[in-house]
């Protein structure tokens, strides 16, 4: 056996440590996203900013490694604007901070992808974005004080509006459009998630609102680091609400979801799906795996988060929350599209 050097050991395991030996992945490099919203800091819309631990809560370290163990390697986090930010153009509020940071904390030590996801569908405080009383300088000023924050393009994403209906298609996705370019002009090298416009309906993604069309709008939309996708969403009811007890057939589904891919290959683009959910039916859950065979594709999809889970959701029949140690039939359906 031939006898090595101290230097030459010491260059081998410097080495693997760099390109081998790491035990945090780049969750922003893998080939799909695959998780769950946690569901919490967005509760009592009503109430704002509201209390913490009575209107809304954060998530636990515990409710990261459960889903962690399930196989999951991301998570979206819905939070309000209202409670991050008390005063548009205002300074980021330290408490609902740290509890931001420490959730991202756990999610760096598990090695998950976080999205943080404002949850206001295109207003604050009531206001609506874009109007004079909540110009989107306003919007830009809060995610680009976030980016100062959270600057770890390797574990955490950013989701710049929930649902923006609050506001006609052409105008969200003007301001979608420049929000990207003042966060890339801030240094901001995190995956961004833009919604489409209204709901974020994939079944309405070639439909006109408002003169305009995600899917014509979405084809010259520019970063300048091309680390974008479009987000979009997709329930299994009959209006696609994620709100009725029934499912449409799943080839109904099917249809809507093969459209958007197509698209997405065409365009060279990608999509993420941040939320869909059914209730344990056998219909419902025969939709749900409709939904994720159709999301197989890492050309059209970067992945998904279902909706939802969290321990604040008690009888809400879409929640994939462990309920007396049991779990969710919708869970162990996932699994099937999950790491192994």
């Amino acid at each position: 056996m031939k006898i090595l050097s101290c230097g030459y050991l010491a260059a081998v395991l410097f080495l693997l440590v760099l390109f081998g030996g790491s035990a945090q992945a780049d969750c922003l490099d893998q080939k799909q996203l695959l998780g769950v919203n946690l569901s919490g800091a967005e509760f009592s819309s009503k109430n704002l900013p509201g209390v913490l631990y009575k209107d809304y809560i954060y998530p636990s370290r515990q409710d990261l490694v459960y889903f962690k163990n399930a196989g999951m390697n991301m998570l979206r986090l819905p939070f309000r604007w209202e409670r991050i930010q008390h005063q548009a153009m205002g300074p980021l509020e330290a408490a609902d901070l740290e509890q931001l940071r420490r959730v991202v904390g756990w999610a760096q030590e598990l090695d998950l992808c976080i999205l943080l996801d404002m949850h206001n569908y295109g207003s604050y405080f009531g206001r609506t974005l874009g109007s004079a009383d909540l110009p989107a300088s306003a919007f830009i000023d809060v995610w680009v004080r976030l980016r100062q924050v959270f600057d770890n393009p390797a574990t955490t994403a950013f989701g710049l509006m929930n649902e923006p209906a609050a506001l006609p298609v052409p105008q969200w996705l003007k301001i979608a459009q420049d929000t990207v370019l003042a966060l890339r002009r801030a240094g901001a090298r995190n995956l961004l998630m833009v919604p489409s416009g209204r709901w974020s309906g994939a079944h309405e993604w070639t439909k006109t609102y408002d003169g305009a069309s995600a899917a014509t709008a979405f084809r010259t939309f520019k970063d300048p680091l091309n680390n974008y996708v479009i987000e979009l969403h997709q329930y299994a009811d009959s209006n696609y609400s994620g709100t009725g007890s029934s499912c449409v057939p799943a080839a109904q589904l099917q249809a809507v979801m093969n459209q958007v891919s197509t698209w997405a290959i065409t365009e060279k683009k990608r999509f993420f799906l941040g939320e869909f959910g059914t209730n344990s039916s056998p219909a419902c859950l025969a939709a749900l795996r409709t939904l994720a065979e159709t999301m197989q594709d890492p050309n059209a999809w970067l992945g998904w988060a279902y909706w939802s889970a969290g321990p604040w959701w008690g009888a809400y029949p879409l929640s994939i929350e462990p309920n007396n140690n049991q779990e969710a039939a919708q869970l162990t359906l996932l699994r099937n599209f999950l790491q192994k």
